[in-house]
Protein backbone atom coordinates (compact mmCIF):
# COMPACT_ATOMS: atom_id res chain seq x y z
CA UNK A 1 0.00 0.00 0.00
CA UNK A 2 1.69 3.47 -0.82
CA UNK A 3 0.26 5.82 1.05
CA UNK A 4 1.35 5.76 4.69
CA UNK A 5 0.81 8.13 7.55
CA UNK A 6 1.41 7.95 11.33
CA UNK A 7 -2.02 9.42 12.58
CA UNK A 8 -5.11 9.88 10.29
CA UNK A 9 -7.63 12.49 11.42
CA UNK A 10 -11.54 12.51 10.35
CA UNK A 11 -12.49 16.18 10.30
CA UNK A 12 -11.78 19.56 9.52
CA UNK A 13 -13.73 21.78 11.55
CA UNK A 14 -11.16 22.92 14.81
CA UNK A 15 -11.14 19.60 17.00
CA UNK A 16 -9.76 17.85 13.71
CA UNK A 17 -7.36 20.84 13.20
CA UNK A 18 -5.79 21.03 16.55
CA UNK A 19 -4.95 17.89 16.69
CA UNK A 20 -3.55 17.84 13.47
CA UNK A 21 -1.24 20.82 14.72
CA UNK A 22 0.04 19.57 17.55
CA UNK A 23 0.62 15.70 16.13
CA UNK A 24 2.62 17.58 13.18
CA UNK A 25 4.63 19.85 15.55
CA UNK A 26 5.71 16.19 16.99
CA UNK A 27 6.73 14.94 14.18
CA UNK A 28 4.01 12.36 13.37
CA UNK A 29 3.12 12.20 9.52
CA UNK A 30 -0.52 13.06 9.14
CA UNK A 31 -3.51 13.04 6.62
CA UNK A 32 -6.75 14.56 7.35
CA UNK A 33 -9.74 13.76 6.09
CA UNK A 34 -12.70 15.76 5.36
CA UNK A 35 -16.10 14.73 3.22
CA UNK A 36 -16.49 18.57 2.32
CA UNK A 37 -14.62 20.58 0.64
CA UNK A 38 -13.84 22.69 3.54
CA UNK A 39 -15.44 23.01 6.97
CA UNK A 40 -18.97 23.80 7.06
CA UNK A 41 -20.39 22.42 10.73
CA UNK A 42 -20.25 24.27 14.05
CA UNK A 43 -16.67 25.42 13.68
CA UNK A 44 -18.03 27.89 11.03
CA UNK A 45 -21.49 28.62 12.23
CA UNK A 46 -20.10 30.17 15.59
CA UNK A 47 -19.02 33.20 17.14
CA UNK A 48 -15.23 33.42 16.86
CA UNK A 49 -14.97 33.86 20.52
CA UNK A 50 -12.30 31.70 22.29
CA UNK A 51 -14.20 32.13 26.09
CA UNK A 52 -11.98 31.14 29.10
CA UNK A 53 -14.60 32.60 30.92
CA UNK A 54 -17.00 30.43 30.51
CA UNK A 55 -15.05 27.47 32.00
CA UNK A 56 -15.33 26.11 35.97
CA UNK A 57 -12.08 26.92 37.43
CA UNK A 58 -9.44 24.06 37.37
CA UNK A 59 -8.13 22.13 34.91
CA UNK A 60 -11.17 23.26 32.27
CA UNK A 61 -9.87 26.81 32.82
CA UNK A 62 -6.23 25.72 32.49
CA UNK A 63 -7.23 23.63 29.40
CA UNK A 64 -9.19 26.90 28.14
CA UNK A 65 -6.04 29.55 28.71
CA UNK A 66 -3.51 27.00 26.96
CA UNK A 67 -5.88 26.79 23.82
CA UNK A 68 -6.26 30.91 24.33
CA UNK A 69 -1.94 30.63 24.00
CA UNK A 70 -1.50 28.06 21.14
CA UNK A 71 -4.69 30.37 19.49
CA UNK A 72 -2.29 33.70 19.60
CA UNK A 73 0.83 31.63 18.55
CA UNK A 74 -1.60 30.07 15.18
CA UNK A 75 -2.91 33.09 14.38
CA UNK A 76 0.37 35.26 14.80
CA UNK A 77 2.09 32.47 12.09
CA UNK A 78 -0.99 31.72 10.17
CA UNK A 79 -1.60 35.76 9.28
CA UNK A 80 -5.59 35.60 10.15
CA UNK A 81 -6.64 37.68 12.24
CA UNK A 82 -7.39 37.92 16.18
CA UNK A 83 -8.75 40.06 18.50
CA UNK A 84 -7.47 39.81 21.90
CA UNK A 85 -10.59 42.02 23.31
CA UNK A 86 -12.09 40.43 26.29
CA UNK A 87 -15.14 40.43 28.01
CA UNK A 88 -17.75 42.22 29.20
CA UNK A 89 -20.95 40.46 31.64
CA UNK A 90 -23.49 43.53 32.36
CA UNK A 91 -25.98 43.48 35.04
CA UNK A 92 -28.77 45.29 35.34
CA UNK A 93 -30.51 43.52 38.09
CA UNK A 94 -29.20 43.66 41.34
CA UNK A 95 -29.82 39.23 41.36
CA UNK A 96 -27.16 39.53 38.67
CA UNK A 97 -24.79 42.20 40.47
CA UNK A 98 -24.83 39.74 43.39
CA UNK A 99 -23.89 36.77 40.57
CA UNK A 100 -20.66 38.76 39.83
CA UNK A 101 -19.95 39.70 42.97
CA UNK A 102 -20.12 36.20 44.24
CA UNK A 103 -18.32 34.79 40.98
CA UNK A 104 -15.16 37.15 42.07
CA UNK A 105 -15.19 36.58 45.93
CA UNK A 106 -15.19 32.85 45.34
CA UNK A 107 -12.44 32.70 42.05
CA UNK A 108 -10.51 36.06 41.73
CA UNK A 109 -7.35 33.83 42.19
CA UNK A 110 -7.93 30.69 40.62
CA UNK A 111 -6.80 31.66 37.06
CA UNK A 112 -9.28 34.24 36.08
CA UNK A 113 -8.26 37.81 34.49
CA UNK A 114 -11.66 39.59 36.28
CA UNK A 115 -12.35 42.51 37.91
CA UNK A 116 -15.78 44.19 38.97
CA UNK A 117 -16.73 47.12 37.08
CA UNK A 118 -19.31 50.07 37.99
CA UNK A 119 -21.50 51.82 35.42
CA UNK A 120 -19.26 54.64 34.79
CA UNK A 121 -16.11 52.21 34.42
CA UNK A 122 -18.08 50.10 32.39
CA UNK A 123 -19.03 52.91 29.88
CA UNK A 124 -15.66 53.54 29.29
CA UNK A 125 -14.80 49.86 27.82
CA UNK A 126 -17.79 50.17 25.62
CA UNK A 127 -19.80 52.49 24.04
CA UNK A 128 -22.44 50.78 22.69
CA UNK A 129 -23.54 49.19 26.68
CA UNK A 130 -27.16 50.51 27.40
CA UNK A 131 -27.10 52.64 30.26
CA UNK A 132 -30.54 52.82 31.28
CA UNK A 133 -31.10 50.54 34.83
CA UNK A 134 -27.22 49.51 34.33
CA UNK A 135 -25.69 48.29 37.81
CA UNK A 136 -22.67 46.96 36.70
CA UNK A 137 -20.21 45.01 35.15
CA UNK A 138 -17.45 41.91 34.86
CA UNK A 139 -14.65 42.48 32.99
CA UNK A 140 -12.61 39.11 31.65
CA UNK A 141 -9.29 40.21 29.86
CA UNK A 142 -8.72 36.80 27.90
CA UNK A 143 -11.04 36.34 25.80
CA UNK A 144 -10.73 36.53 22.36
CA UNK A 145 -12.43 36.92 18.43
CA UNK A 146 -11.22 34.98 15.49
CA UNK A 147 -13.62 35.01 12.14
CA UNK A 148 -14.21 31.47 12.07
CA UNK A 149 -15.19 31.32 8.45
CA UNK A 150 -11.87 32.83 7.25
CA UNK A 151 -9.77 30.94 9.78
CA UNK A 152 -11.16 27.70 9.17
CA UNK A 153 -9.79 27.70 6.18
CA UNK A 154 -6.14 29.48 6.58
CA UNK A 155 -4.94 26.75 9.46
CA UNK A 156 -5.38 23.86 7.10
CA UNK A 157 -3.45 25.15 4.09
CA UNK A 158 -0.81 26.65 6.67
CA UNK A 159 -0.37 23.20 8.12
CA UNK A 160 -0.31 22.06 4.94
CA UNK A 161 2.44 24.26 3.74
CA UNK A 162 4.45 24.61 7.18
CA UNK A 163 4.27 21.00 8.54
CA UNK A 164 3.59 18.61 5.40
CA UNK A 165 0.44 17.79 6.90
CA UNK A 166 -2.01 15.52 3.46
CA UNK A 167 -5.21 17.28 3.62
CA UNK A 168 -8.11 14.60 1.74
CA UNK A 169 -10.93 16.91 1.29
CA UNK A 170 -13.80 15.99 -0.23
CA UNK A 171 -13.21 12.34 0.92
CA UNK A 172 -15.22 10.32 3.06
CA UNK A 173 -14.21 7.63 5.65
CA UNK A 174 -16.15 4.71 5.27
CA UNK A 175 -14.00 1.90 7.39
CA UNK A 176 -11.35 1.57 9.58
CA UNK A 177 -9.76 -1.85 10.47
CA UNK A 178 -6.23 -0.75 11.34
CA UNK A 179 -3.85 -0.46 9.95
CA UNK A 180 -6.31 0.52 6.96
CA UNK A 181 -8.48 3.22 6.79
CA UNK A 182 -10.61 3.58 3.31
CA UNK A 183 -12.19 6.70 1.98
CA UNK A 184 -14.57 6.93 -1.10
CA UNK A 185 -11.73 7.15 -3.42
CA UNK A 186 -8.39 5.69 -1.60
CA UNK A 187 -7.07 3.49 1.05
CA UNK A 188 -4.56 4.45 3.75
CA UNK A 189 -2.26 2.63 6.07
CA UNK A 190 -1.91 4.48 9.18
CA UNK A 191 -1.36 3.59 12.77
CA UNK A 192 -3.75 5.45 14.65
CA UNK A 193 -6.89 7.25 13.84
CA UNK A 194 -8.51 10.12 15.53
CA UNK A 195 -12.20 10.59 14.55
CA UNK A 196 -13.75 14.15 15.78
CA UNK A 197 -16.99 14.07 13.30
CA UNK A 198 -19.07 16.73 15.47
CA UNK A 199 -22.78 16.12 14.80
CA UNK A 200 -22.17 13.23 12.49
CA UNK A 201 -22.93 10.25 15.22
CA UNK A 202 -24.05 7.73 12.83
CA UNK A 203 -20.94 7.31 10.20
CA UNK A 204 -18.21 5.63 11.98
CA UNK A 205 -18.96 3.55 15.09
CA UNK A 206 -22.63 4.18 15.46
CA UNK A 207 -22.84 1.94 18.17
CA UNK A 208 -19.88 3.93 20.70
CA UNK A 209 -22.08 7.14 20.32
CA UNK A 210 -25.52 5.32 20.89
CA UNK A 211 -23.91 4.15 24.07
CA UNK A 212 -23.03 7.39 25.01
CA UNK A 213 -25.59 9.78 26.54
CA UNK A 214 -24.49 12.33 23.79
CA UNK A 215 -27.39 14.54 21.79
CA UNK A 216 -27.13 16.87 19.25
CA UNK A 217 -27.80 20.84 20.15
CA UNK A 218 -28.97 22.95 17.60
CA UNK A 219 -28.36 26.96 17.60
CA UNK A 220 -29.96 29.80 15.58
CA UNK A 221 -27.61 33.10 15.19
CA UNK A 222 -27.75 35.98 12.99
CA UNK A 223 -24.91 38.30 11.30
CA UNK A 224 -26.11 42.24 11.37
CA UNK A 225 -24.45 45.29 9.46
CA UNK A 226 -24.25 48.43 10.84
CA UNK A 227 -24.86 51.66 8.12
CA UNK A 228 -21.90 52.77 7.87
CA UNK A 229 -19.84 50.14 9.36
CA UNK A 230 -18.02 52.64 12.00
CA UNK A 231 -19.05 50.63 15.00
CA UNK A 232 -16.40 49.43 17.32
CA UNK A 233 -18.03 46.80 19.95
CA UNK A 234 -14.91 46.68 21.72
CA UNK A 235 -15.17 43.52 24.32
CA UNK A 236 -18.07 41.25 23.46
CA UNK A 237 -20.69 41.40 25.45
CA UNK A 238 -23.18 39.59 27.21
CA UNK A 239 -25.74 40.08 30.61
CA UNK A 240 -27.68 38.32 32.74
CA UNK A 241 -28.77 35.32 30.97
CA UNK A 242 -25.82 34.25 30.23
CA UNK A 243 -24.56 33.39 33.87
CA UNK A 244 -26.76 30.59 33.98
CA UNK A 245 -25.59 28.96 31.17
CA UNK A 246 -22.06 28.71 31.36
CA UNK A 247 -20.46 26.14 34.66
CA UNK A 248 -17.91 28.77 35.58
CA UNK A 249 -20.97 30.71 37.62
CA UNK A 250 -22.66 27.44 38.79
CA UNK A 251 -21.49 27.53 42.54
CA UNK A 252 -23.04 31.62 43.06
CA UNK A 253 -25.56 31.74 45.27
CA UNK A 254 -27.26 33.97 43.86
CA UNK A 255 -27.59 32.32 40.41
CA UNK A 256 -30.78 30.34 41.92
CA UNK A 257 -32.83 33.34 42.81
CA UNK A 258 -31.85 35.12 39.23
CA UNK A 259 -33.01 31.74 37.42
CA UNK A 260 -36.20 31.79 39.23
CA UNK A 261 -36.53 35.49 37.90
CA UNK A 262 -35.86 34.90 34.60
CA UNK A 263 -38.49 31.58 34.63
CA UNK A 264 -40.75 34.14 35.96
CA UNK A 265 -40.56 36.74 33.90
CA UNK A 266 -40.16 34.88 30.75
CA UNK A 267 -40.12 30.82 30.48
CA UNK A 268 -39.28 31.13 26.71
CA UNK A 269 -35.84 31.84 27.79
CA UNK A 270 -35.60 28.46 28.91
CA UNK A 271 -37.38 26.52 26.94
CA UNK A 272 -35.30 27.16 24.40
CA UNK A 273 -32.02 27.49 25.99
CA UNK A 274 -31.55 31.64 25.19
CA UNK A 275 -28.78 33.79 26.28
CA UNK A 276 -27.65 36.23 24.06
CA UNK A 277 -24.08 37.07 23.24
CA UNK A 278 -22.71 39.57 20.67
CA UNK A 279 -18.96 39.54 19.06
CA UNK A 280 -17.88 41.60 15.90
CA UNK A 281 -15.37 40.35 13.18
CA UNK A 282 -12.40 42.11 11.58
CA UNK A 283 -15.25 43.21 8.75
CA UNK A 284 -17.10 45.14 11.25
CA UNK A 285 -20.21 42.98 11.39
CA UNK A 286 -21.96 42.29 14.37
CA UNK A 287 -22.72 38.32 14.98
CA UNK A 288 -25.32 37.62 17.64
CA UNK A 289 -26.94 34.45 19.27
CA UNK A 290 -27.86 32.21 20.22
CA UNK A 291 -30.55 29.43 21.10
CA UNK A 292 -30.34 25.59 22.17
CA UNK A 293 -32.41 22.39 21.07
CA UNK A 294 -31.64 19.94 22.12
CA UNK A 295 -32.49 15.91 20.50
CA UNK A 296 -31.21 12.98 18.45
CA UNK A 297 -32.72 14.56 15.37
CA UNK A 298 -33.62 18.58 15.13
CA UNK A 299 -35.80 20.05 12.91
CA UNK A 300 -34.47 21.93 9.80
CA UNK A 301 -36.57 24.68 10.31
CA UNK A 302 -35.67 27.40 12.01
CA UNK A 303 -37.97 29.39 14.59
CA UNK A 304 -38.51 33.21 13.68
CA UNK A 305 -40.05 33.58 17.30
CA UNK A 306 -36.33 32.50 18.95
CA UNK A 307 -34.74 35.38 16.56
CA UNK A 308 -37.12 37.63 18.09
CA UNK A 309 -36.74 37.16 21.62
CA UNK A 310 -32.74 37.06 21.49
CA UNK A 311 -33.39 40.10 19.28
CA UNK A 312 -35.23 41.52 22.28
CA UNK A 313 -33.50 40.83 24.55
CA UNK A 314 -30.09 42.04 22.77
CA UNK A 315 -31.62 46.08 22.78
CA UNK A 316 -32.07 45.44 26.39
CA UNK A 317 -28.12 45.73 27.02
CA UNK A 318 -27.31 48.00 23.76
CA UNK A 319 -27.72 51.08 22.38
CA UNK A 320 -27.07 50.61 18.63
CA UNK A 321 -29.53 52.78 16.82
CA UNK A 322 -30.02 50.34 14.04
CA UNK A 323 -28.81 47.35 13.18
CA UNK A 324 -29.67 45.72 9.57
CA UNK A 325 -29.73 41.75 10.13
CA UNK A 326 -27.93 40.01 6.81
CA UNK A 327 -27.75 36.22 7.34
CA UNK A 328 -29.62 33.84 9.76
CA UNK A 329 -28.55 30.29 10.39
CA UNK A 330 -28.30 27.55 12.64
CA UNK A 331 -25.37 25.76 13.69
CA UNK A 332 -25.05 21.74 15.32
CA UNK A 333 -22.99 20.47 17.69
CA UNK A 334 -22.82 17.24 19.88
CA UNK A 335 -23.32 17.22 23.54
CA UNK A 336 -23.32 15.88 26.65
CA UNK A 337 -24.96 16.78 29.79
CA UNK A 338 -22.67 15.98 32.73
CA UNK A 339 -19.17 16.18 30.69
CA UNK A 340 -17.61 18.89 28.93
CA UNK A 341 -16.05 16.46 25.97
CA UNK A 342 -15.73 12.95 25.31
CA UNK A 343 -12.02 11.40 24.63
CA UNK A 344 -12.06 7.61 24.51
CA UNK A 345 -10.19 5.20 22.43
CA UNK A 346 -12.66 3.48 20.70
CA UNK A 347 -10.84 0.40 19.06
CA UNK A 348 -7.21 -0.63 19.51
CA UNK A 349 -5.77 2.80 18.12
CA UNK A 350 -8.72 4.31 17.35
CA UNK A 351 -9.96 7.45 19.18
CA UNK A 352 -12.95 9.67 19.06
CA UNK A 353 -12.97 13.11 20.09
CA UNK A 354 -16.43 14.72 20.60
CA UNK A 355 -19.25 16.15 22.85
CA UNK A 356 -17.22 19.84 23.11
CA UNK A 357 -21.01 21.58 23.33
CA UNK A 358 -20.13 25.23 22.75
CA UNK A 359 -16.69 24.91 23.91
CA UNK A 360 -14.98 23.61 20.50
CA UNK A 361 -13.75 27.01 19.94
CA UNK A 362 -12.29 27.46 23.45
CA UNK A 363 -10.78 23.94 24.22
CA UNK A 364 -9.73 22.86 20.68
CA UNK A 365 -6.05 23.31 20.95
CA UNK A 366 -6.02 22.54 24.95
CA UNK A 367 -7.87 19.46 24.71
CA UNK A 368 -5.52 18.57 21.40
CA UNK A 369 -2.71 19.06 23.31
CA UNK A 370 -3.40 17.06 26.51
CA UNK A 371 -4.83 14.10 24.08
CA UNK A 372 -1.60 14.13 21.52
CA UNK A 373 0.63 13.93 24.18
CA UNK A 374 -1.03 10.96 25.70
CA UNK A 375 -0.75 8.63 22.77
Amino acid sequence: MDRSADIAIVGAGIIGLAHAYHALRKGYKVVLFEREQFAIGASVRNFGMIWPIGQPAGHDLEMALNSRKHWLDVADQTGFWINRNGSLHLAYHEDEWAVLNEFVDLYNKQGYDIQLLDKTSVELKSSVVNPNKLVGGLWSETECTVNSRVALKKIPAWLEQEYGLILRFGQQVQTIALPVIETSMEKWKVDKVIICSGADFQTLYPGAFKAKDIVKCKLQMMKAEIPGNVLDLGPSLCAGLTLRHYKAFKNCPSLSLMDVRYDSENPFFKQYGIHVLLSQNNEGELIIGDSHEYGDTLEPFDKTEIDAEIISYLSSFISIPKIEIVERWHGIYAKLPNENYWATEVDDGVHIVNGLGGAGMTLSFGLADKIINAL
